[in-house]
């Protein structure tokens, strides 16, 4: 069954966590404690309703303060898909928590209160889903009731959203609006009757009918070797395999492929999912790949065909979402961890920092605090093998691991 990845946004009570809960009520995706639970907790708290927000926010801090702060992921099926919805918080403060819940979506959700319109956070939604090329954007104009079901409201947010879109720089992105009450369930799952001039999906339609082909990183296959096989066995004493997943396009039997970074080519002869034979690998599997030749090939490499290589290079600008609490600055050293490999990098500049708000860059910036997005040259140690982001998103980023305390200080997307 596919899946699709859903990355989520929205402000302080906008309601995306009760639209998340009405989407597992609706599709009768919540266990009967889970909602035993919402019920008796709602009642408590005095209301007429369900709370179902309570169905998403797993902190007590997040029940207690009505706010998402973590990132929560959360699972649920239909007959025809399963769905990983990622509940990231919208406040400027969790800037890293929402690039983490969106680096991996296919898809995004982007909810607007209709009393509010579109206000400075929803710039940053939108930034941050074009920065990390989202190829499917829904606005979800949410509390729809609160302001009378309104299409005139409707039609201004809209027209107010579009003229933020003029400013992006990703134009392979689809966005939907649809007019919905989370609370209520209108436009959600089911069709609304308050809503007679709305003759769009509803937001679970969408979903349902999206293709994952068109919203995922299809084309350019990269084969990074995780794994060398080598079984030692009287019944496969000569086999060498290498495992590893296919990310970007598929590999077939026969493919002539090349051996980065030796540069050694050969063919590919067998593609194994445990012991079964297939003549394709499609993208995101984890298969073992066979050779033709007795070629040199280690973890860390990868195989690629021979008419589509990656820049292989020792230096490269990308745009860094920085994370930790100790300052990046030009000069310092890191270890860049690109798929299985890790090498040691140097700062060479911060170029600029981009304000995710759309409202410019600083040129004059010299450190990056927590939450800043900037664009950073850096040099390593040993070449890589790489894409662009825009053009590859699994082999175009890397995070950013400080060797001092071994922590994750920052993601970084390659724009050259």
């Amino acid at each position: 069954m596919e899946v699709l990845k859903i990355a989520t946004a929205g402000s302080v009570d906008d309601g995306k966590s009760t639209l998340i809960g009405r989407l597992l009520y609706d599709t009768k995706s919540l266990t009967d404690d889970k909602l035993e639970a919402i019920e008796k907790t709602s009642k408590q708290k005095g209301y007429d309703y369900l709370d179902f927000s309570l169905a998403t926010d797993g902190l007590v801090a997040e029940r207690e303060q009505g706010i998402t702060i973590d990132v929560a992921h959360i699972y649920f099926s239909t007959a025809s898909k399963s769905y990983i919805i990622a509940d990231t918080p919208g406040h400027v403060e969790y800037t890293r928590n929402m690039v983490t819940g969106a680096s991996t979506s296919q898809a995004a959700i982007i909810l607007i209160d209709a009393r509010k319109g579109v206000i400075e956070q929803t710039n940053r939604h939108f930034f941050i889903n074009n920065l990390l090329r989202i190829k499917d954007v829904i606005v979800a104009i949410n509390k729809m009731d609160l302001v009378d079901f309104s299409e005139e409201q409707y039609n201004q947010i809209k027209s107010d959203f579009k003229r933020l879109m003029a400013k992006r720089d990703y134009e392979d992105q689809k966005i939907t609006f649809i007019p919905v009450s989370a609370l209520k369930g209108d436009n959600v799952v089911n069709k609304s009757e308050n809503t007679p001039w709305y003759k769009g999906e509803t937001l679970l339609e969408h979903l349902e009918g999206l293709d994952m082909a068109a919203v995922s990183n299809v084309g350019t296959p990269r084969f990074p070797v995780q794994y060398v096989i080598r079984p030692k066995t009287d019944e496969h004493h000569d086999f060498r395999g290498f495992a590893g997943k296919v990310y970007g396009g598929e590999l077939n039997v026969g493919d002539e492929v090349v051996v980065l970074p030796s540069m050694t080519k050969s063919r590919i002869k067998d593609i194994f999912f445990y012991d079964k034979k297939y003549n394709t690998a499609p993208r995101r599997s984890s298969v073992t790949i066979t050779l033709e030749d007795e070629v040199n090939v280690s973890r860390g490499n990868m195989l690629v065909k021979v008419d589509d290589l990656p820049t292989i290079d020792k230096q490269f600008t990308a745009t860094v979402s920085w994370m930790d609490s100790d300052k990046l600055m030009a000069g310092a050293k890191y270890i860049v961890q690109h798929g299985v490999n890790k090498v040691l990098a140097k700062i060479e500049s911060i170029e600029h920092k981009i304000n995710p708000d759309y409202s410019g860059i600083d040129t004059e910036a010299d450190v990056l605090g927590m939450n800043d997005i900037a664009q950073v040259k850096f040099r390593l140690n040993k070449p890589i093998f790489y894409d662009a982001f825009k053009a590859h998103r699994t082999n175009g980023s890397f995070i950013l691991i400080d060797a001092r305390t071994n922590h994750t200080a920052g993601v970084g997307f390659i724009t050259k």
